[in-house]
């Protein structure tokens, strides 16, 4: 494909984008790596959905700007982290879609071991630290996270995922997003049931057969193939809230042990006062 086709379809998942409610207004950068010098890159301050083929920057992987009328994403450090340790990776999306970012936002894990489609095609997706975005540090976050994972979590913030191509780095915002929002309205309706380790390997082997990699490949004969977190199991290397254990055995996070300690405080002082 030549880079105006390139630049075409960066405009075509712009309004994808746009169109499912995943970037507000200006929010969101898309990217595609043309070589090991120069990245195409969306332009800062253009809504996702009204882009056009002239819009479109070029810059180098320090986020020098090389070609373009408008000012690139001030957000291509990001993309650049993913492109300079991950040489498989051809296409970078950051975009915040809601139930998803409801996850960023709430400091929840999101977990493994509910849906095949989401073991096979995204694995253990996790949750980088929050820093003020557009900045290196910010960048950074996302690169202990790297080695096998092709979407993050942003805390506080959205998501950044990637892929071989444009068309599948903006799939995985869309698996993303539904899963998160399928977990929140089964949350509602009481539980979320989870695979068991048995059938969670049936889908891992599958994985492996159909070439996709998984951090949970490299853990050992010991790994906890669906490691348990405060929403239910899920990715637990940076555990993104204090957990505790509550009066009924299960964890319990540090908000509903302030419920408790509220509760019972006032109780006291209402039988103090009688």
């Amino acid at each position: 494909m030549n880079e105006y086709k390139l630049k075409e379809q960066i405009c075509h998942i712009g309004r994808l984008v746009y169109a499912k409610g995943f970037a507000a207004a200006n929010d969101g950068n898309i990217s595609f790596r043309l070589n090991d010098r120069e990245v195409l890159c969306t332009p800062t301050m253009v809504s996702k959905g009204f882009l056009k083929v002239e819009d479109i920057c070029k810059v180098d992987y320090e986020g020098k700007q090389l070609a373009g009328t408008r000012k690139r994403s001030s957000e291509i450090l990001l993309h650049l982290s993913v492109y300079k340790h991950r040489p498989d990776v051809k296409a970078v999306v950051h975009c915040h879609p809601p139930h998803a970012t409801a996850f960023a936002v709430a400091g929840e894990p999101v977990p493994n071991c509910v849906l095949p489609e989401v073991e096979v095609f995204l694995g253990e997706v996790p949750t980088a630290v929050y820093e003020t975005p557009g900045t290196q540090k910010f960048a950074d976050t996302i690169v202990p996270l790297l080695k096998s994972s092709n979407t993050i979590i942003l805390a506080n913030h959205g998501t950044v995922t990637f892929g071989p191509d444009l068309e599948k780095a903006y799939w995985n915002s869309e698996i993303i997003d539904a899963y998160c929002k399928i977990l929140i309205l089964a949350k509602q309706l009481g539980k979320v049931n989870y695979f068991d380790d048995k059938q969670t390997k049936e889908l891992l082997d599958l994985k492996k057969r159909l070439g996709y990699d998984d951090q949970r490949f490299h853990k050992g004969d010991n790994c906890d193939l669906c490691a348990n977190d405060s929403f239910g199991r899920g990715y637990t290397e940076e555990p993104a809230a204090v957990v505790t254990p509550s009066s009924n055995g299960h964890a319990g996070s540090s908000t509903d042990v302030d419920k408790l300690v509220k509760l019972v405080t006032e109780q006291v002082i209402a039988a103090l006062s009688r």
